[in-house]
């Protein structure tokens, strides 16, 4: 499954005025609310603009439907906010099924953004369910959401005013939004040239270049193409490209640092700036980013 940007089904027809906030789920934890067709707006969309929400579809005629959402709740617990499980009950709210297509229960959907993302259909174990929401949140990292929940019962923290978008990003946030990697990549290598010491134009540049890299890409055939070809630049890179677009940071690192050691000369520099670029993705204060930094010093000299 592609996790590098949300999905694209449409819950436009459910953002409807909101008819009362969310409330804590009978028996849930801490972070896991009800969702309803009226509550929809504000417990689910309106909230996963500011932190990860994940809907639990399940039904009272599935047997295994509350035992899974106890694990679950129980699992978005240990995040301490960074998750909120939504649970759905489809039979009472036959709509919100209808917009993200349920076909069967227990069926689990991220939301970033007021994007879905698919995660999985059926019952799995807590180790995998936990995988899968720590890529959901590296995803909505890359998207901008970052926040945490308020435990339910608690007030939310008082959210700190948002500062005005920057004017120089204007033609290149547009072109993004539109999907014109090219474009966007573009404007932001102007403005890098122009201000080479902004790091917040560093990062857009980096982190744009990644989604242009990634756009389309398979997962498994790239990983394929990388073991059948294992002196093909490109194939190894995208591998690490989509490695850290889906949270496995230290592997796409240690594949580049292996290349950088079996390369030399411009192919060598090549990956070297590859890697200098997904750094700048993850993050220069990343301790895995110092680690890999080492890591690389002792594979050039």
């Amino acid at each position: 499954m592609n996790f590098s940007r949300p999905g694209a089904i449409d819950l436009s027809a459910l953002k409807q005025p909101p008819a009362r906030p969310g409330q804590p789920a009978a028996g849930g934890g801490s972070y896991v609310v009800d969702i309803t067709e009226q509550n929809f707006q504000t417990a689910a969309l309106q909230a996963s603009m500011d932190y990860v929400v994940v809907l639990s579809l399940w039904s009272p005629r599935s047997p295994q439907s509350e035992s899974f959402n106890a694990m679950l709740g129980g699992l978005v617990s240990q995040y301490a906010g960074q998750i909120v499980l939504a649970q759905v009950d489809i039979d009472a709210n036959p709509a919100i099924a209808q917009a993200l297509q349920a076909q069967a229960v227990p069926l689990v959907v991220g939301l970033v953004k007021g994007q879905p993302v698919p995660l999985f259909q059926g019952t799995v174990e807590e180790a995998e369910a936990r995988r899968y929401f720590d890529e959901l949140i590296n995803v909505a990292a890359q998207n901008g959401v970052a926040g945490r929940a308020a435990p339910t019962g608690e007030a939310p923290e008082a959210a700190e005013p948002e500062e005005a978008e920057d004017p120089r990003f204007a033609t290149a946030d547009e072109a993004f939004a539109a999907g014109d990697f090219d474009t966007a990549v573009a404007e932001y290598d102007k403005l890098q040239k122009q201000y080479p010491a902004d790091a917040e134009i560093s990062e857009r540049l980096a982190g744009v270049k990644l989604l242009a890299r990634t756009q389309g890409a398979d997962l498994q055939a790239a990983r394929k193409a990388a073991a059948d070809s294992p002196d093909d630049l490109e194939a190894q890179m995208l591998v690490a490209d989509l490695d850290v677009s889906g949270g496995h940071v230290d592997d796409a690192f240690a594949r580049l640092i292996e290349l950088v050691k079996r390369t030399s000369g411009d192919d060598r520099e090549l990956v070297r700036q590859r890697l200098l670029d997904l750094f700048t993705v993850v993050g220069v204060a990343d301790p895995r980013v110092a680690t890999a930094r080492r890591a690389l010093a002792s594979a050039l000299f």
